[in-house]
């Protein structure tokens, strides 16, 4: 069982593929392409250390041939690629998949490979991704059809090494949590090796006690039988003992009543005597108002030694909307994420999940939330479960209102039609469309920066930004570049900004850009950054003045919708103008 995985990412990375990631990450496909040859000779050497050791092997095995792999990747990358929502979900899922597999963050490999390549960061993380979803593609592939088992998978790592070498640093190998490529090269194939032969010749298992007496021989005769003796008395004394036991108790309790009660009535015998029957009530005494009065008389009623047991409130009554979000990934494995106001809804839900798309076949990540109402949408189920396994396919729902996005609000599949029959009417569906989002925003801001053009325009910087923040700076994916569409919003913005500098009422703001949570935390950060001073800089070029506007990038922080459909995502990847002082 000998192959060559570079060889084949490589024959999945054809000249037009690679030039399809060259256009996405705006980089020359020679740069693409050297990302890529740093990137996969990486990954080998993480899936040699992970196959090194027995519990790695089989987890590894597992890994690859579970169902969130996409074993037809290859023939599929051409596709996928030729859409933004095909190349985040590459991009997640290929990421996910390594997290998993190295049990731990790849940002420092995808780092590591920026520095060596010069290519951008943003851009490493996402081909780190991709990278790793076609090594473990082409991997699953081979294994079907070869029809190999797990102890070859070490083998198959192993023969890896001589061509992963020449591209292996010290650097690379660190980010991914390795020793040095020289301790490196010098002990995996001997792990590998005796992984290998673990799997396929197991040591025996010591035999069950019981099964290995089984095979001793006993003399006839050894054993000498005991009359089986009654044990009838025994039983007779401890029933005795019981009750003798009961008795006293029951003894002990009753003279501690009566004591008490003579306690009782002795004390009250004796502040009735010193309380002359002619004196007034002392001053201290108080009066319970009338509603705590009738609300002692349950108590008051109550027999003699027995103690008031306060009446449970009534539950609030929900007011939050259930809510369900499915996510698809790219090989068609649901991510399933709701809140649901009981366990048991949260069971019906599981368990439908589980009998139709199979047990290990989705990821749940379910809520209970007492406040919440009832989830009506769990009577629609069946109906939605075939959505559940279209690649690409995002819907949400949040109490009567859905939500269609990737490839479930694609019109040739039909979905819009097939949810508003399903649910009826008393559901509004809709789905996503990024152009539709950004002509309405251009329409509703253009109509409101006419009142900060009028003569009387206001330039407090309230005003201001409440209006700048109507604008959407739809950038591409992975980009830092000011898009065309949004040329004529920022020379507005600009016009304002510099009627408030000649009436002497400079506006002062910062530019914060905002990512969505799609690829590496560190990168969203450094690309929300490059887009936020991308702006200021065609901000200040049309003359607004340079030290009345700084930039900053916060990355996935502060989100103000969902990640969990394409509306979400796209309000979160947002430029946001915040007055200073």
């Amino acid at each position: 069982m000998s192959i060559n995985v570079i060889q084949l990412i490589q024959s999945a990375l054809t000249d037009s593929v690679v030039g399809q990631l060259a256009g996405r990450f705006g980089l020359p496909p020679d740069a693409t392409q050297k990302v890529l040859s740093t990137i996969a000779p990486a990954l080998v050497a993480g899936l040699m250390q992970k196959g090194a050791t027995l519990d790695g092997a089989r987890s590894l095995y597992t890994t690859i041939l579970s169902s969130a792999v996409n074993d037809h990747i290859a023939e599929q990358l051409p596709n996928l690629l030729g859409s933004t929502s095909g190349v985040s979900q590459l991009e997640i899922g290929g990421r996910q998949l390594l997290e998993r597999v190295f049990d731990r963050r790849v940002d420092l490999l995808s780092d590591e490979v920026a520095r060596q390549t010069g290519a951008p960061v943003h851009a490493t993380h996402a081909m780190t991704g991709i990278a790793g979803a076609i090594l473990l593609g082409v991997l699953k592939r081979y294994f079907l059809n070869g029809q190999g088992n797990a102890g070859q998978l070490p083998t198959l790592l192993g023969h890896q090494l001589p061509s992963i070498a020449p591209h292996l640093s010290d650097r690379l190998l660190a980010a991914l949590g390795l020793s040095g490529l020289g301790a490196f090269s010098g002990v995996i194939l001997s792990q590998l090796k005796a992984v290998s032969a673990h799997i396929d010749h197991p040591t025996p298992a010591v035999k069950p006690v019981p099964e290995a007496l089984a095979n001793v021989q006993v003399p006839a005769g050894a054993v000498v039988r005991e009359e089986r003796r009654s044990h009838t008395w025994l039983w007779w004394l401890l029933a005795a003992l019981a009750a003798v036991l009961a008795f006293l108790f029951l003894r002990g309790c009753h003279r501690e009543e009566s004591t008490s009660d003579a306690a009782g009535r002795s004390a009250a015998g004796a502040a009735v005597s010193a309380q002359p029957a002619s004196a007034p009530a002392p001053a201290s005494v108080v009066v319970a108002p009338a509603s705590d009065v009738a609300a002692s008389t349950p108590a008051a009623s109550a027999p003699a030694g027995a103690s008031a047991v306060p009446q449970p409130a009534a539950a609030p009554a929900p007011t939050k909307d259930s809510q369900l979000s499915v996510v698809v990934s790219a090989s068609g494995k649901p991510t399933v994420t709701a809140t649901v106001g009981s366990e048991a809804e949260k069971s019906q839900l599981i368990d439908e999940l589980a009998k139709r798309l199979g047990e290990y076949n989705f990821v749940p990540n379910i809520t209970v939330d007492a406040a919440t109402k009832p989830a009506d949408w769990l009577a629609h189920l069946d109906g939605l479960l075939p959505l559940m396994s279209l690649p690409g396919a995002e819907v949400k729902v949040d109490g009567t209102h859905v939500e269609l996005s990737g490839t479930a609000a694609d019109p040739k599949f039909g979905w819009l039609d097939k949810l508003k029959s399903l649910f009826g009417a008393s559901y509004q569906i809709g789905s996503f469309d990024v152009a539709h989002a950004v002509a309405d925003a251009t329409a509703n801001f253009r109509n409101a920066v006419k009142g900060l053009l009028a003569q009387d325009g206001s330039c407090a910087a309230a005003d201001v930004v409440k209006v700048l923040n109507l604008q959407v700076i739809n950038f591409a994916s992975a980009s830092a570049r000011v898009p065309a569409s949004a040329v004529a919003d920022l020379d507005q913005s600009a016009q304002v900004l510099n009627a408030c500098v000649r009436n002497g009422k400079t506006a002062r703001l910062e530019v914060a850009g905002y990512s969505d949570n799609v690829g590496g935390e560190q990168t969203n950060q450094q690309l929300s950054k490059q887009r936020a001073e991308a702006v200021r800089a065609y901000l200040v070029k049309t003359g607004v003045p340079a030290d009345s506007l700084t930039a900053q990038g916060y990355g996935e922080a502060r989100p103000v919708a969902s990640n969990d459909t394409a509306s979400g995502r796209f309000a979160n990847r947002r430029i946001e103008f915040i007055a200073q002082q």
